[in-house]
């Protein structure tokens, strides 16, 4: 009975959390524009499930973020959409392929399992759960700028470098400056609120017999 009304509050949870996701994403709550890309805080909802509930959940929930912004690409276009959804050209020499959805979903998958083991692993060599927590954040939150900037370079790099305007010699240059200008300062606030959040839930969780 009682792992029966675990699940069932578990259930609830991820319920929540991906209802949360949905509203995000198609609000300003989720996608913040930045000229030719988009800054996002949907990474947080992923690195609290994943903390919470684990690294196979926080991949579920990654996986979400990512179709999430497939439909944001192809519905709301900026003028580097095409790296993220195929079904959306620019222009004939700016297009999107099947490659655009490895770019959007996979690294958004991995935010999951890194913050999810990160935090296990953490959890297990420390009591105090707040460092986890920070942790997770920190790299959970790094691992999707790296991730989707790394393939965009790997998979789209002449086509992204031509449709932001810049030079292709210089994009690697350029994706370094937004790791750490624009992913680091992302990881730091990541950081912060999936401690604050996390704690609160898990102390939530912990009075109502829900482990977290």
């Amino acid at each position: 009975m009682g792992n029966k009304k675990t699940n069932v509050h578990l259930l609830a949870q991820m319920g929540l959390l991906t209802g949360l996701m949905l509203v995000m994403s198609f609000t300003p709550l989720g996608y913040i524009p930045l000229g030719f890309m988009n800054a996002t805080t949907m990474h947080i909802p992923v690195i609290l499930g994943a903390c919470l509930f684990g690294p196979e959940m926080g991949a579920v929930l990654g996986g979400l973020f990512g179709i999430t912004s497939v439909i944001r690409a192809t519905l709301t276009p900026t003028l580097t959409s095409f790296v993220f959804t195929p079904f959306y050209s620019l222009s004939p020499q700016f297009h999107g392929s099947w490659k655009s959805l490895i770019v959007a979903i996979v690294p958004r998958i991995l935010i999951g399992v890194v913050a999810g083991l990160v935090y296990q692993a953490l959890c297990r060599m420390v009591k105090q759960n707040a460092a986890a927590f920070v942790a997770a954040g920190f790299f959970g939150s790094i691992t999707n700028t790296i991730g989707v900037m790394g393939l965009i370079y790997l998979l789209f790099g002449e086509q992204y470098a031509a449709a932001a305007g810049q030079s292709y010699d210089l994009l690697f240059g350029i994706i370094i400056g937004v790791v750490g200008t624009q992913g680091v300062p992302e990881a730091i606030i990541a950081s912060v609120l999936v401690c604050a959040v996390g704690k609160a839930l898990s102390a939530i969780y912990k009075r109502m017999n829900v482990y977290a």
